[in-house]
């Protein structure tokens, strides 16, 4: 069989990852109330996800280091889903299983590529960071979460920057869709911090969970179409 010609990875999307999409419509609806089932609609979301990206590497010839990494950053994706979902206050866990994702991102990020290759896409993405973190501060309160959100917010805006590079050194449709995701992750979470620390935003929940779908999508259908080597 072609693999080309099932697993199309820069065309037309896999229908496990329909399915994803899929799953991501009804958690979003299910957060806002619309239909019942949020605590298994969300946690059900990124492990289609996982088994996507299993089978692709699968069908694709057999698995890469790539591979792996984007696993590793999906499964600490489903853990920050979790903690988030959950009664109580699972911030900082949900907050810390997230920027162990961003690790596994940038490091996914580096393969083939030196470490970020535009500078004026780190200055960019880093100054864009910072001014969040300034509007979000006084909200934060204790020292603690002052210093959790400062070194998340680094974490991703380093893992958005190399992709920014990447997309520059690459030029393909496909690393910049990549890069694209990674900023609008980078949007989600801005709208999370918002909400929670700033202001109550209308809706919410669903620009939160669809900037953040659309991010996790964006990098999982084109990461591998875009990766240089394994």
């Amino acid at each position: 069989m072609n693999n080309t010609r099932t697993f199309p990875i820069a065309a037309r999307l896999h229908w496990l990852e329909v399915l994803t999409l899929l799953s991501a419509t009804l958690t979003a609806l299910s957060a806002l109330g619309i239909v019942g089932g949020h605590l298994f609609f969300k946690p059900l979301t990124m492990l289609i996800a996982i088994v996507f990206v299993a089978v692709r590497a699968r069908s694709s010839g057999g698995v890469t280091r790539a591979d792996l990494l984007l696993e590793a950053a999906l499964v600490f994706s489903l853990a920050g889903d979790v903690f988030l979902m959950l009664p109580g206050d699972y911030f900082i866990p949900g907050l810390a299983s997230f920027l162990v994702a961003h690790l596994f991102y940038l490091v996914l990020l580096r393969q083939g590529q030196r470490w970020f290759p535009s500078r004026r896409g780190l200055v960019a993405v880093f100054g864009t960071g910072a001014l969040i973190y300034a509007w979000v501060w006084p909200g934060l309160g204790d020292s603690v979460l002052k210093a959790a959100v400062a070194t998340y917010v680094c974490v991703i805006a380093l893992m958005a920057s190399q992709a920014v590079g990447r997309a520059t050194v690459l030029g393909t449709p496909a690393a910049r869709s990549v890069a694209l995701g990674t900023c609008v992750f980078m949007l989600s979470d801005t709208l999370i911090a918002i909400n929670k620390f700033v202001s109550p935003i209308a809706l919410a929940p669903l620009w939160i969970l669809a900037t953040y779908y659309a991010a996790q999508m964006l990098i999982v259908h084109h990461v591998r179409a875009s990766d240089p080597g394994p």
